[in-house]
């Protein structure tokens, strides 16, 4: 039932695909270490050491999925007051982790954790004969919240021990001097490898749709009530899913972004009276991004010789929300739409593209007893034609602006409330274009030319 997309590419067995991803990714290790399903660790063979009765690493809910960690499922290692200082657990060797080599490419870790007290979280590789170059150590400074730490294992690097690792061990609550006075309950998520390059984070939310309920298919948006989706990040995908939220409004990340599947099998879309397709997307390092939309056929099913698809590629502008609005009819080879189950995102380039998507949904345009003239309503657009801004203007405070190219594509989108606005126009290719006001819920449409 599944479809694996490597750029434009359909891989029909994934199971071959994903481990030809995991052989040729720009890591070796297995990670992020997320605990989903799907994700890494949940299904490890972990063993505890020094800790009395040995009690074991759990995986359990988020204790508290909000700030910086919003995921599902975590570790949970009960650090016990007979255990000793370096109480902690491990990896297998020769599996779970696989194999790698310590480089520049990976030497930064970083790790979440949650913990009631301050001490030193410890991180240490071995290799499957038991060499290692022993632990380092990194103390938290908050407590009962999550906070991120990092590990830098530059200087090892070349070392005696940097090729062939094969375990991570982990020291969640490392206390020596004082030791521990009562069991510490240490919570560990999304620990990951990098070269350390810090990447931009969006710091304003996506823009709110203002579009009427009545006339979206939401999939994720707090805007509207949202349809059932079975999953944001499928098994065959090859990305890390991050659940999240900027400025207080939810946002999937998707980070090391191949392609990832979103599925909508069991409660499949019917999109065949709405007009456009929409998402807001935002990246710090994606030159190119693919939408492809599939549609299962009259049978429902995968495979059943009735399915239809296509793959649209945008250019997005890095570190701002792009409003990705295209007419369902760019969606060619999409001869169907009364079931579309998946949904594949790509971004470029492979493997390491970072990308925040809001507002996913599908739309119709309002009955044309809400679309005015221009001409039977007191609006001004002008210059027309237009180099740099454009200025509207209106009896009443305009509520939302949007400004589509000739294939329909929503390259602006403002909301100004106010009786004028002035749009910066001058990054729009020179063309044609359609600008929709709306005033008191009343849409204008009218044609401009842009040199």
């Amino acid at each position: 039932m599944k479809k694996i997309f490597t750029n434009s590419i359909l891989v029909k067995n994934f199971a071959l695909a994903v481990s030809l991803t995991l052989a040729t990714s720009l890591f070796s290790q297995n990670a992020p270490i997320d605990f989903e399903t799907g994700g890494q660790g949940a299904s490890w063979t972990w063993s505890s050491f020094e800790n009395v009765a040995n009690a074991p690493l759990e995986i359990v809910n988020n204790p508290s999925a909000t700030g910086k960690n919003t995921s599902a499922k975590v570790g949970k290692f009960t650090c016990l007051v007979a255990g000793q200082p370096w109480a902690g657990f491990e990896s297998k060797h020769g599996a779970d982790i696989g194999k790698f080599t310590l480089s520049a490419a990976n030497a930064i870790v970083k790790i979440m954790v949650y913990k009631s007290v301050i001490s030193d979280v410890g991180i240490k590789f071995a290799t499957a004969s038991g060499g290692s170059d022993g632990e380092l150590k990194v103390a938290n400074t908050k407590t009962n919240e999550w906070e991120e730490l990092t590990f830098d294992f530059s200087s090892r690097i070349g070392s005696g021990v940097s090729t062939d690792i094969d375990q991570i061990v982990f020291f969640l609550d490392f206390k020596l001097n004082p030791g521990r006075t009562t069991d510490n309950v240490c919570y560990f998520d999304n620990v990951t490898f990098s070269n350390g390059v810090t990447l931009a984070e969006p710091t304003a939310a996506a823009p709110t749709p203002t579009k009427l309920a009545a006339n979206v298919i939401s999939l994720f948006s707090n805007a509207y009530t949202n349809v059932t989706v079975d999953t944001w990040r499928t098994s065959w995908s090859a990305a890390t899913l991050t659940d999240m939220q900027i400025a207080g409004n939810d946002t999937k990340k998707y980070t090391a972004l191949d392609f990832v599947g979103v599925e909508t099998v069991a409660s499949q879309i019917n999109a065949t009276t709405m007009d456009s397709f929409h998402l807001d997307m935002w990246t710090p390092n994606a030159t190119d991004f693919k939408v492809k939309l599939v549609d299962f056929g009259a049978n429902g099913a995968f495979g059943g010789g009735d399915d239809v698809e296509h793959q649209l590629s945008f250019t997005p502008t890095a570190k701002a929300w792009n409003h990705i609005s295209v007419p369902m009819s760019a969606f060619t080879g999409l001869t169907t739409r009364g079931h579309i189950a998946q949904i594949i995102f790509v971004g470029v380039p492979t493997g390491t593209s970072v990308v925040y998507i809001d507002n996913v949904m599908f739309s119709k345009i309002a009955p044309s007893s809400n679309v005015a003239a221009i001409t039977n309503t007191n609006i001004s657009v002008y210059p027309n034609p237009a180099n740099n801004n454009l200025n509207i203007t209106a009896d009443n405070a305009i509520q939302t602006v949007s400004i589509t190219n000739s294939i329909g594509q929503e390259v602006v989108t403002v909301a100004p409330n106010a009786n004028n606005t002035v749009i910066n126009i001058a990054n729009l290719n020179s063309g044609i274009y359609t600008v929709k006001t709306t005033v008191n819920g009343v849409v204008s449409v009218s044609k401009i030319v842009i040199n």
